[in-house]
Formats: structure tokens, sequence, C-alpha cells
């Protein structure tokens, strides 16, 4: 059955692709791609792949256009060389904080790339820890939403933090903080903030008992850092401890690093599903990467065998 099998990686995390790839048993598949000096994107599949269920392992993380480019590229070359199905694994979906309008005269850009994706040819996508759970309704292929949660509970659980508090930076992440605060067998508390620009917030209001507490803040993704910090100082000034931080994707863009060196901050915990090797040197032993590889060799394998994904990935089972 994996002899009809091919998995392929674009650039923008490769060493993610091959370690996905070791764990299944199976060699990454060749594919040339180039850029002409003019700035476009060339791809050309190294073997024949006709009739065969590809899959192609592209993060859409900085530069997003760039590499989104890519991948409409690979997949319609995929598809006019006759592949069978197309399966995309996003570790990082891009755009996804632009869900819905928040404003007259706005994009909805999470459903804009959906849109594109399917119809240039994908059939089928993975992805991890969406911004928003109803992205995956933007799309009319089926969409397998896998989640780090899990990686992220084992590794709280294991430094037995004291006197802990559960942290969610907003409304959106309430659900996710409060299954990680019955886990730990904590409370949970919400900030509620305002966005005054893209990429800008003020924390309002805090629901819940921080003080002489070890916040737990759990977030989908780290950007530039104003948020985290943001919602690190307020909890310190109404009385909680250094906070440990927690998310899934570290995008780290702009000036992440220096805001993010924060003596409040004792840890920051993230996956790989965004190659960051400057990011890990620069923040050393204060980062924690977790490797997601395992969680996206399993959902493979039970794409090609059958079998639920929900319940033996997401369930933490592997």
């Amino acid at each position: 059955m994996m002899q009809k099998i091919k998995l392929f990686s674009g650039t923008s995390n490769r060493k993610l692709a091959e370690q996905v790839c070791s764990l299944l048993g199976q060699p990454l598949g060749d594919v040339a791609i180039t850029r002409q000096q003019s700035g476009e994107i060339h791809v050309s599949y190294q073997e024949p792949i006709r009739t065969c269920d590809v899959f192609i392992i592209q993060a859409m993380s900085h530069p997003v256009n760039e590499h989104l480019v890519e991948l409409l590229v690979l997949i319609d070359a995929a598809k006019r060389a006759s592949a069978n199905k197309i399966n995309l694994i996003l570790p990082y979906y891009g755009y996804a904080r632009q869900e819905r309008k928040t404003a007259p005269r706005e994009p909805i850009s999470a459903k804009l790339v959906a849109e594109v994706l399917t119809t240039v040819g994908a059939n089928r996508i993975v992805t991890i820890d969406l911004h928003a759970d109803p992205i995956q309704g933007f799309f009319e292929i089926p969409v397998d939403h896998l989640t780090a949660l899990d990686l992220i509970i084992h590794l709280l659980k294991s430094k037995n933090i004291k006197n802990p508090v559960v942290v969610s930076p907003d409304a959106g992440r309430a659900s996710t903080a409060e299954k990680l605060a019955d886990e730990l067998n904590c409370p949970f508390a919400i900030m509620i903030k305002n966005r005054p620009a893209h990429n800008q917030t003020e924390i309002t209001h805090i629901i819940g008992d921080v003080a002489g507490k070890t916040p737990i803040i759990i977030e989908d993704l780290i950007d530039t850092g104003n948020t985290i910090v943001n919602v690190v100082n307020a909890l310190k000034q109404n009385g909680a401890e250094n906070a440990y931080v927690c998310a899934t994707h570290g995008l780290f863009s702009g000036g992440a690093r220096n805001l993010l060196a924060s003596p409040n901050i004792s840890e920051i915990v993230v996956t790989d599903t965004i190659a960051m090797q400057e990011e890990h040197e620069a923040f050393g032993e204060k980062l924690i990467i977790l490797p997601i590889a395992p969680i996206i060799a399993a959902a493979v394998q039970i794409i090609i065998q059958g079998g639920s994904i929900d319940t033996q990935v997401n369930s933490g089972k592997v």
C-alpha cells in the first residue's frame, strides 16, 4: 500500500518533513524547487507520481506569500503529473487570523486561501491548531484538524508547577484554557482585551483570581509578542508570579525575541510546526520546542490505512 504513497516537502520546513518520513519508514520524495531571476517559482517532480496519493508538507510561515505560491505550484504540478489524490499537510495555516470581517470593506482571507487551495487541486487538508475552528468549514474537502495540546499538557505535568492558573489571552481560547486547566487540576482565568489595530492589543479586564499564582498562558501562536507581553504585564500587576507561555506555532515576527526576553516570562513552549533554528539560538534554554512530527506521521498513517484521527491522534495516544 505504501508503494502508492509519496511524500514531498516545500522549502518552508524540510526538516519536519524528513522527520515525518523517517517515522513512516518512507523516503522523502525528490522534487526540484527553484527561483528564477524574475522571482518566479519553478517546480519539477523528479520521480513518477502517476496514480499515487501524494502528501505535500508545507507550512505557510514567513515569508507567507512566497510559501503559499510555492505550495500552489506544487499542487498544480502534482495534478498535471496525474497524481491520484493530493493531500496537503499544513502544520501552520497562514492567514488564519483573517477568518472574519472586523470592519467594513475587509476581506476574509482565510476563506480566500481555502478556496484557492481547493480550486488548484487539493483533495484533503491536514493542519494543526487553527486560529479558529470554523475555518474548517471554509473547505469543501476533508479537513483533519490536529492539536498539539496533549504534547503541551504532558510537558507541563512533568514540571510540577507550583500553584498554577491557566490563562486564556482572550475569549477565543477559553475552551482550550479550560481543558488545560482540567488536565492540570487548577483554576483558569480569561483576559478581556481590545484590538486598536492589527498586531496590537490592550488588556482591559482579568476574569479570575491570579494573585500569588503561576500563570500558564495558552495560545495558538506567538507572532510579534505584543499580546503575550501585555498579558504577562497585566498578570504581574495583579499579583501573579512569572509566567509560562505555551503556543503551538512560534512565528516570532519583528522584534518578538526582544519583547519575549521579559524577566516576567519563565519559559516559552512551542512546537516545531515552523522552522526556527535562529530563534532557538537567540532564546537559549528559555525556549522549549516540542516535536510535532509524531502527530503528523500518525495522522498520515491513519489516512492511508483507515481509522479515527480524533480518537488515536487528538486523544493523545501517539
